[in-house]
């Protein structure tokens, strides 16, 4: 499986698909998270769907019954992968998974990349990132979930704790240091290595000037 995952987030719904169609022969999936799905709704992850296999990103939270309606909804859409927040709790990890069609994974999020241990303290979760991390995916795999977003500081930690089974998602990944606002980063070979699944990358590809050699170069680079 080719282990890239360009993470779509432009406003406007025609430069998402340009932008797939440029890294589409070069990534294994597309991700559309919460800005592009508000922009170009359904009718867009369709389309993506049609480039590559689709990674519909909206890290659902809320009661369960809502979430597991939200779920059959995403299913329709036909995506392969989509993601809820651990920190909804097992209920709602079970509700999810009860929504989701047979060919498409629930990845339980655990502790957002854009958040480091004094970030944590101030919203009151225990720290530091690796523990909280480990203590919510316990938690979601037992509840079902197929799989986990971590930051590639954490793989190695879940992957001890947990095996070889959960499928790891895994963002925050940096060719170089770009001085964004992910804080805990790796680059991707060194988190392919460490047992990420799935490696998602957004601005070192959609950003580049050539988006289309931006992942080949990517890509080779793991090759």
């Amino acid at each position: 499986m080719n282990p890239l995952c360009v993470a779509l987030d432009a406003r406007e719904p025609r430069l998402n698909v340009q932008l797939a169609r440029a890294a589409a022969a070069h990534v294994g999936y597309v991700k559309i998270g919460l800005t592009a799905f508000t922009s170009g709704g359904r009718s867009l992850a369709e389309e993506l769907g049609g480039i590559r296999p689709l990674f519909v990103d909206l890290k659902l939270h809320d009661i369960p019954a809502q979430v597991e309606s939200a779920i059959e909804n995403i299913s329709a859409m036909g995506a392969s992968l989509t993601t809820v927040h651990a920190g909804g709790g097992a209920d709602m990890v079970k509700a999810a998974v009860a929504g989701a069609a047979d060919d498409m994974k629930v990845i339980a999020v655990t502790v957002l990349t854009s958040l480091d241990d004094g970030a944590l303290e101030t919203v009151g979760m225990r720290g530091p990132a690796s523990d909280a991390v480990v203590r919510l995916a316990d938690m979601a795999l037992g509840a079902g979930a197929d799989g986990l977003v971590c930051s590639p500081l954490e793989v190695a930690a879940v992957r001890e704790h947990f095996g070889d089974e959960p499928f790891l998602v895994v963002p925050g990944i940096r060719p170089e240091d770009r001085g964004d606002d992910q804080r805990r980063t790796l680059g991707p070979r060194d988190a392919l290595d460490a047992g990420a699944s799935l490696l998602v990358i957004g601005r070192p590809i959609t950003k580049a000037e050539d988006p289309a050699r931006a992942a080949r170069s990517i890509y080779e680079s793991l090759t």
